[in-house]
């Protein structure tokens, strides 16, 4: 007889994820009921934590919204919606000072604002930093006490997502999610997928390795529109010490002038790029890249630019660099292009909703349209806090479930040893430069390992990755063909499963 799954009602919304937008979603639940499933700690196992550089937005007197949509917009190389950019810079300035009262110590200048560095591709120094490089451990700090304070809220850790619970009609009515071990069907009034990105479909990422788009897999197997998926963003300065996942070399250390050099010493960018070293994150990443695959080598000198300071400026590069046996202050650093950001993702409006009823999604699982085909450096952590707090308030706002049936299918879990195989290739194929006969081959395999291993979600994201790259014939933003086409006209690319199931050059594009 087959075993029954537990099985229990919760009267509010279901959030998946605990990083910032999913906490920051949970937050703006209140007061209906949030249940918080999430799979390691508090804040261990999600980007946000992680990052480096801070929240971006226009806090200073010689800044506005508009200034700050414009700079995303440019950064996006045609794909950015100007209108859920323009709605992003106009509500960061209220959603950093938000982070701010609930306790995050953003470094602050002399009169008492905010201190803000340059990044790449900004008009202006509007990126607000916390200790340096500490912002995402800081923010999630006081994110995360401010949610386990919070009555509305339950937390349960150890809690793996394993597909979507939907009624006849299709609409999300809760989860299935593996607790503590047992398959436990959760009904709900509203899902938030919070879940993160793809980076640990690489073998070279920045990101927690459990993040393997198990969200955006199992919601493109539930029937949702996906939009996207083929733009991944790999940060240039990777610190190259053999690590997995890699750390972070910050990219404020190029905007306090910080050079890239071969190791000869030479400074290589200018040749690239008209502003160097903070040209967007493609351009650089692909310039290390070639000067990598050409033998030259890649280092990041911050040894004029911060030296000595090191310690008390960015103590997390340090330690990290410490640790792979290089002293910033009086070496340069080796570093590598590595996985960094997924662009695409589950589509959403301005409020979370998706295509599907009952499920919504926050933070790098969604595709808003405000990171187009490159995302504008420290514009996630934003986007996380903005968006994540419109798809709580939405949820929140969702008409109970009722009684309807439901029904959900387990998929199978990849094998830790096609996972790493599937990395390399990922790494390898769509990667900072792609083709179409590897991507064609990298297809190959994902069918393959589908049809040995049974069709997972982190399959499911890996080919909606390949099969739009291989696709999109021309280059554009973070999608860089080396048999790329003229650039066409501008157009993003929203598909579902059944799309990127048709065979070998007959995907087909849905309607937005």
């Amino acid at each position: 007889m087959k075993r029954l799954r537990p099985h229990q009602r919760h009267d509010g919304v279901v959030v998946v994820g605990a990083g910032l937008a999913g906490l920051t979603a949970a937050l703006a639940s209140s007061p209906a009921k949030v249940l918080v499933l999430t799979g390691a700690p508090l804040n261990q196992g999600c980007s946000s934590a992680w990052a480096q550089g801070g929240l971006a937005a226009a806090l200073a007197d010689d800044d506005g919204p508009e200034l700050h949509a414009a700079d995303t917009v440019a950064a996006g190389a045609g794909l950015v919606d100007a209108d859920m950019a323009l709605l992003l810079a106009s509500e960061g300035p209220a959603a950093v000072r938000a982070l701010a009262d609930l306790g995050a110590p953003f470094d602050r200048a002399a009169d008492g604002g905010f201190a803000q560095s340059l990044e790449a591709a900004h008009s202006r120094a509007r990126v607000a930093r916390v200790k340096g490089d500490q912002a995402g451990r800081e923010i999630m700090n006081a994110v995360t006490v401010a949610a386990m304070a919070a009555r509305h809220i339950e937390v349960r850790t150890n809690a793996r997502l394993q597909a979507l619970l939907q009624d006849a009609e299709g609409r999300v009515r809760g989860v299935i999610a593996e607790i503590a071990g047992e398959p436990t069907e959760i009904v709900a009034r509203a899902v938030v997928l919070a879940t993160g990105g793809i980076g640990g479909l690489y073998a070279e990422t920045t990101t927690p390795a459990e993040l393997v788009g198990d969200g955006l897999g199992l919601a493109a197997m539930a029937g949702a529109l996906i939009g996207d998926p083929e733009f991944v963003q790999f940060h240039p300065t990777a610190i190259d010490i053999g690590r997995d996942p890699a750390p972070l070399a910050t990219e404020a250390l190029r905007g306090e002038g910080a050079v890239l050099v071969n190791a000869a010493g030479e400074r290589f960018m200018g040749r690239y790029h008209e502003k160097a070293e903070l040209a967007p994150r493609d351009v650089v990443a692909r310039a290390i890249h070639a000067e990598r695959t050409a033998g030259r080598g890649a280092f990041l000198d911050a040894r004029e630019a911060v030296g000595a300071h090191f310690p008390e400026e960015f103590p997390g590069v340090f330690a990290a660099c410490l640790g792979g046996g290089i002293d910033p202050r009086t070496q340069a650093i080796p570093v590598a292009p590595a996985c960094h950001y997924h662009m695409g993702g589950i589509v959403t409006d301005a409020d979370g909703r998706t295509s599907l009823e009952g499920l919504f999604a926050a933070g790098e699982c969604a595709s808003t349209g405000v990171h187009g085909a490159n995302r504008l450096a420290s514009n996630s952590l934003l986007e996380a806090a903005v968006f994540g707090a419109r798809a709580g308030r939405a949820a929140a706002a969702q008409a109970d479930a009722g009684s309807h049936p439901q029904r959900g299918t387990v998929p199978p879990t990849l094998p830790p040893e096609a996972l790493q195989q599937l990395r390399k290739l990922m790494s390898q194929h769509a990667g900072v430069v792609r083709d179409a006969q590897g991507l064609a081959n990298l297809l190959a395999v994902i069918q393959a390992m589908e049809a040995a291993h049974g069709r997972s979600a982190a399959l499911v994201a890996a080919r909606l990755v390949v099969a739009c790259a291989l696709a999109r014939t021309e280059s554009r933003g973070g999608h860089f063909r080396a048999d790329g086409e003229a650039g066409s006209e501008p157009r993003r690319t929203f598909v579902r499963l059944a799309d990127v199931d048709a065979p070998a050059g007959a995907l087909r594009f849905a309607a937005e």
